[in-house]
């Protein structure tokens, strides 16, 4: 995917600069479900990548709203381990 792909998109931009940065993974066993790692060099990284994206009109995404989305994303995936993986 090209930057031009999702920098108008403040998730897909997010989810971008996690994945590239490996702050998070997708099991693999269960594709549904991504997987915080837990790494905190690897999250600032995101961060800081995420604010050098630039969107359409030129401008970039504040930090302030990129911080929160960031934090809402990381909460909704699972913590260090895929929950179906260690049910089993």
């Amino acid at each position: 995917m090209f930057t031009k792909d999702y920098a108008d998109d403040l998730s897909a931009t997010v989810r971008y600069a996690l994945e590239t940065t490996r702050a998070v993974a997708l099991c693999p066993f269960h594709s549904e479900v991504t997987i915080r790692i837990g790494d905190d060099a690897a999250e600032s990284h995101a961060f800081e990548r995420a604010k050098k994206v630039v969107k359409s009109d030129g401008a970039n995404w504040e930090p302030k709203v990129l911080r929160e989305e960031i934090g809402r994303q990381l909460s909704e995936v699972a913590d260090g381990t895929c929950p179906l993986c260690a049910s089993h």
